[in-house]
């Protein structure tokens, strides 16, 4: 096994963290503004702002595509697409692609997402967009543009646009109950759904086409301010998804398009029965067959959104608790081995800088350990998770190592306002005894420890900044509905907040030039 330095340049791993950072996790869709959901509009640029005015140099937030049942970005419609939700009406309409009348969305007083609405709501104007944009000269230059983004597109927007476009037309069923030709993809039945829906699947196109424009212009904005964005690759992908769909033979499926396993992970600290995730589990030897073809473009593809990636369930690219199709709980899984080694050797293959995060949260063996300092992987650290044990907790600040990411919690743990006030006595004893803090000041005593920690990135989720309580959770696992909705209201992230954050960074040494500013608080 590596030690740290060592880990800081294998394969080169980790450039992105070559030195001290932090950042702070927030998803797109809780920004603040009109439209009922968070966008890549200015409310994203504002944010960045306060960033950068807090010393922040990593924006760190949840898969980026479109959503399907239960609104979680971790089962999306496409393992490729982005979330045509996120688009700007805004800057549609300084484009002059929406009449300005035509460009509005409810927003919702509580602050909540509601994504029933705003799909509702949305989808027309997009669709309205759409129409005005082909309506113009094929020969103009934002034609141009769209028609090299298909090309360069093409190996995944052609699947999820028919994809799509099918399932408008089947009243949004899953793939698997669609007629046998289309859901068994027969190539005259794709070739006249196509001839008879092409308003429909261009429609697809450009929504994908305006998502990366705006991407494009949100990241670019990012780097200028010193800012670097930091995504999540969720290992499994939906069952009802374009990807799914187009490569069947990748997954453990039947001749009907039925699951013969699913995924999930044993019972652990968010649920005594294990969570059942139920997507259906990858068909290995055929990746292997294929030199990891799929995998390759996929990890490409993030690699080309983000500067950072978080690898979601890492402990399944060793091996994955497959539990047989139709049970209720994930109790009777097995581990299945898997062949992430071959696959992250392939990826070392096509670039040596794979800016990668594992996500060893969980039961981690250290046969999952060896493969991530094998690749140099920094690993997660959750202070939440550090004192339910002794000394020896790995989670504890004392035990951190340098190639690691450490959090206050994340996107699944409860705030730290909520966590410390679900907590017995005997874990606010030791919390207490460790802090040497009768009364702790949280969260605010937890994000000090992170930001003192020796882990080379530190992020800390929004909520927790902002002090806020269980009513702010943004997941709560084991959950099919009713997450993913908190929302920002707009005027929490104030300059006073930028102050005390950035005092912070600059204390514990992860401010990108603490002498350049005069008013410094170093």
């Amino acid at each position: 096994m590596q030690n740290d330095d060592q880990a800081a340049t294998v394969f080169g791993a980790v450039k992105p963290l070559a030195r001290r950072r932090s950042g702070v996790l927030l998803h797109p869709t809780a920004l603040p503004g009109p439209g009922g959901i968070g966008s890549f509009g200015r409310e994203a640029l504002n944010f960045i702002d306060f960033l950068a005015a807090a010393g922040q140099s990593v924006w760190q937030m949840l898969p980026l595509g479109p959503t399907g049942y239960g609104d979680s970005p971790y089962n999306a419609l496409s393992a490729f697409a982005g979330n045509p939700l996120l688009i700007d009406s805004e800057q549609l309409v300084t484009a002059g692609a929406l009449a300005d009348a035509t460009a509005t969305v409810s927003s919702t007083a509580s602050g909540k997402v509601d994504y029933a609405r705003v799909r509702q709501e949305k989808e027309p104007l997009l669709q309205n967009a759409a129409s005005r944009f082909f309506s113009i000269p094929t020969d103009a230059p934002p034609q141009h543009d769209f028609a090299r983004f298909c090309r360069e597109q093409n190996d995944w927007l052609d699947d999820y646009t028919l994809f799509m476009a099918i399932r408008q037309q089947q009243e949004q069923k899953p793939w698997w109950q669609w007629p046998r030709p289309l859901r068994r993809r027969d190539k005259s039945a794709l070739d006249r759904f196509r001839a008879e829906y092409p308003v429909e699947i261009r429609t697809r196109q450009y929504e994908q086409f305006i998502f990366n424009e705006q991407w494009s212009a949100l990241r670019g904005y990012a780097h200028q301010h010193g800012v670097l964005l930091f995504g999540d690759l969720p290992i499994f992908v939906a069952r009802d998804s374009a990807d799914v769909w187009a490569h069947q033979r990748l997954f453990q499926l039947d001749a009907a398009g039925e699951p013969t396993a699913v995924a999930g992970v044993p019972p652990d600290y968010f649920s005594a029965t294990g969570q059942l995730w139920g997507n259906p589990l990858y068909r290995w030897e055929e990746h292997v067959a294929s030199d990891f073809a799929w995998w390759r473009q996929r990890f490409r593809h993030q690699l080309q959104l983000f500067d950072l990636v978080r690898v979601d369930h890492f402990r399944g690219f060793q091996a994955c608790w497959s539990v047989p199709a139709g049970d209720a709980t994930a109790e009777r899984g097995h581990w299945e081995e898997v062949p992430g080694e071959q696959l992250f050797r392939w990826l070392h293959e096509d670039g040596p800088d794979l800016p990668i995060v594992a996500e060893d949260l969980g039961v981690i063996t250290p046969e999952v350990e060896q493969l991530r300092d094998t690749f140099g992987f920094p690993g997660m650290k959750i202070l939440q998770f550090a004192f339910d044990s002794d000394s020896r907790n790995p989670y504890l600040p004392h035990n951190h190592r340098r190639n690691a990411v450490v959090y206050t919690g994340t996107h699944d743990n409860d705030t730290t306002c909520g966590w410390w006030q679900s907590c017995d006595d005997t874990l606010r004893d030791r919390v207490r005894r460790y802090l040497h803090r009768e009364q702790p000041d949280l969260p605010w005593d937890l994000i000090r420890l992170a930001m003192a920690s020796v882990a080379r990135l530190c992020v800390i989720p929004c909520q927790d900044l902002l002090a806020l309580d269980a009513a702010a959770r943004f997941n709560r696992p084991g959950m099919a509905t009713g997450n993913w909705s908190w929302r920002l209201t707009g005027a929490e992230l104030d300059p006073p907040l930028a102050e005390h954050l950035r005092e912070l960074t600059c204390r514990y040494n992860r401010l990108d030039d603490p002498s350049g500013r005069k008013d410094s608080p170093c």
